[in-house]
């Protein structure tokens, strides 16, 4: 039987990585599952969260995602199946990753009878899509436009900008279902079979439960350089740093990488705390800074006309 193919799609920090923690805590708890990773940037901050958790990990390596003209993409897709034989694959794109170039690889004819696209989700930031969409349009809409369901975040923080949200995704895109409750209201199989009967095609996984098996990680890293496009927009900065910082600090240096040259659109990361590990995770006019079980010595920042020095300044100086 065919592998499932559940594809998680989102602009920067739309909150992709707490999803799909929840499908694996949740939903996927017995099934064979093989999470695709594709951070843009030189390390993934969110493979490394997934690991943290109570999930058995593998990592390979093998190119990037978008890359199915050459078919590494492909050949790795088929070397996760044959190994791990899984009952459900997660791909994670980057967040200025384009939707559209998951399915083109998931439709190869070599990947067809070995696993089928079962859903396309994408994570919209309830409070940031206008703006989203007024300055980074062709990543924003693809994401839309290729998506079968549209799941929201944020709306218990910011309900005001709901409906004028959802009349947004409509206009991208008026077939796809959409869900605009707080995340802790919905059950897995709201997201995973959402109404109305405009999905009723959708089938039930015929998998066994109860198999007892892992999950894995197959964490393709790196800016793709077969996708100039995100390339020409966005500038990524990698940071890696043994420094232990202390909450005001780490607060001071953010404040500072936000007056510094070009615009911030994402940072995260996971760095030495002065009682323990931090998990920082920044979008403009939000951050948060949390304990983590993960150990990580690492920040990718995300952003337009950044300037690489400066900011590696500012995290790893005086």
């Amino acid at each position: 039987m065919a592998a499932e193919i559940y594809i998680v799609s989102g602009f920067l920090g739309a909150g992709k990585t707490t999803l799909i923690q929840k499908l694996l805590q949740e939903a996927f708890r017995k099934d064979k599952i093989v999470l695709i990773e594709n951070d843009f940037g030189e390390i993934s901050v969110d493979a490394t969260l997934l690991k943290s958790g109570h999930i058995e990990v593998k990592e390979l390596n093998a190119g990037c995602i978008c890359c199915s003209l050459s078919g590494d993409f492909v050949k790795a897709l088929q070397e996760l199946l044959d190994r791990f034989h899984p009952d459900k694959i997660i791909i994670e794109p980057s967040g200025v990753g384009k939707l559209s170039d998951i399915m083109k690889a998931c439709a190869d004819p070599r990947v067809q009878p070995l696993a089928r696209v079962k859903a396309k989700i994408t994570v919209v930031d309830v409070k940031r899509c206008k703006m989203y969409l007024d300055n980074f349009g062709e990543f924003f809409e693809d994401q839309i436009q290729n998506a079968d369901l549209i799941l929201f975040s944020r709306t218990e923080d910011f309900p005001g900008k709901i409906n004028d949200a959802v009349k947004l995704v409509k206009g991208l895109n008026a077939h796809a279902a959409i869900l605009a409750r707080p995340w802790e209201q919905m059950s897995t199989d709201d997201i995973l079979f959402p109404q109305p009967g405009r999905h009723e095609h959708r089938e039930q996984c015929g998998h066994p439960h109860g198999c007892g098996c892992g999950h894995h990680i197959h964490d393709l890293q790196g800016a793709c350089e077969h996708h100039p496009a995100a390339e020409d927009v966005f500038d990524t900065v990698t940071i890696r740093t043994k420094r232990i910082f202390s909450i005001g600090d780490l607060r001071a240096r953010i404040s500072k990488m936000e007056a510094a040259t070009g615009t911030v659109l994402r940072a995260k990361g996971i760095v030495r705390g002065t009682d323990g590990y931090v998990n920082l995770q920044y979008l403009p006019g939000d951050l948060r800074i949390a304990n983590c079980a993960a150990g990580g010595d690492m920040l990718c920042i995300i952003g337009r006309n950044l300037n690489r020095q400066e900011l590696v300044s500012i995290f790893s100086g005086e």
